[in-house]
């Protein structure tokens, strides 16, 4: 999630706002500690990076 939210340049509170979750929610899984987050989380966060399922999980 980390390299795909640098690559479009944006920080995680921007990403946070664009995936509708809280920042600490963002921080938390990047750092690992949140090593499962939830389907519905990962499904927002891959619509706000504009990529699939997919390629988040690789």
């Amino acid at each position: 999630m980390k390299k795909y939210r640098k690559k479009t340049g944006i920080s995680q509170d921007v990403l946070s706002k664009r995936a509708n979750l809280a920042f600490h929610t963002i921080a938390k899984i990047e750092a690992g500690s949140t090593p499962d987050p939830r389907i519905e989380t990962v499904k927002k966060i891959a619509d706000a990076l504009n990529v699939t399922l997919d390629d988040l999980m690789k």
